[in-house]
C-alpha cells in the first residue's frame, strides 16, 4: 500500500502520517524532513533554502527523485505536497489535510518554539516560494480546487480536530478502502499492510 498525505505546512500531515505509518506497519517518508535536512547541511534557514530552490531547480528535482525512489519500494506513507500529483499512477490512496491559516501558524509557532510573527513570516515566505516553483516547474497549482477534487480520495479539515481524531478518520477510510478495493491483491508492493 502506498499512501500520500498532503497539505500545507501546519495542517498536521507529518504528525498524522507518522501515526498512519505506524498503525499499518508502513515506512514513513517526508519531503519536508528532507528539505530541512538539506537546509541544515547547507547552513541555511528554511527561508534561505526556499530562496535558493527558486533559483536552483536541482533541489526540487533531487527531493522528487528521492520520494519517487521511496515510493517505488512500496508499503509506505509519503508526507509530501506533490506526490499525489507526480506519482498518482502508483499511489493507492491520496489524502489532503487542510486547516485555517491562523491555526496552522499557531501550530507551527508552538512546534518550532518560536513567535507567531516569525512563524507567519517563515511559513508564508516558504509557501509562496513553493507555490510559484510548483507552478513554474510542474504546472501544478496547489490551490486549484477542481484539480484538488480530482486528485484526492479524502480531504479533511483539521482546524478543529486533534491529530488522533484525524488519524482515526484516515484509519477508518483506509480499512474500508482495503476491504472494498478490487485491485488490492494485484500487486505485492501495494498490499503488504495490516
Amino acid at each position: 500500500m502506498i499512501i500520500a498525505i498532503s497539505g500545507l505546512h501546519g495542517t498536521g500531515k507529518t504528525t498524522v502520517s507518522k501515526k498512519i505509518a505506524k498503525k499499518f506497519n508502513l515506512t514513513w517518508y517526508s519531503t519536508g524532513k528532507l528539505f530541512r535536512e538539506l537546509a541544515k547541511e547547507k547552513g541555511l534557514t528554511l527561508d534561505e533554502m526556499s530562496k535558493l530552490a527558486e533559483k536552483n531547480r536541482d533541489i526540487d528535482e533531487e527531493l522528487d527523485q528521492r520520494i519517487r525512489d521511496y515510493a517505488m519500494k512500496g508499503n509506505c506513507v509519503l508526507d509530501n505536497q506533490l506526490s499525489p500529483y507526480l506519482l498518482g499512477d502508483i499511489i493507492d490512496y491520496c489524502i489532503l489535510l487542510k486547516c485555517s491559516r491562523d491555526v496552522r501558524i499557531e501550530r507551527i509557532a508552538e512546534r518550532d518554539e518560536t513567535t507567531i510573527d516569525y512563524a507567519i513570516n517563515e511559513t508564508l515566505v516558504r509557501e509562496e516560494s513553493e507555490h510559484q516553483r510548483f507552478i513554474e516547474y510542474y504546472g501544478i497549482d496547489l490551490l486549484d480546487a477542481p484539480r484538488i477534487l480530482g486528485t484526492f480520495d479524502l480531504i479533511i479539515d483539521t482546524t478543529y480536530l486533534d491529530d488522533q481524531s484525524v488519524t482515526n478518520v484516515i484509519e477508518t477510510a483506509l480499512k474500508e478502502f482495503k476491504k472494498n478495493n478490487p485491485k488490492k491483491n494485484s500487486d505485492q508492493k501495494h498490499n503488504e499492510w495490516q
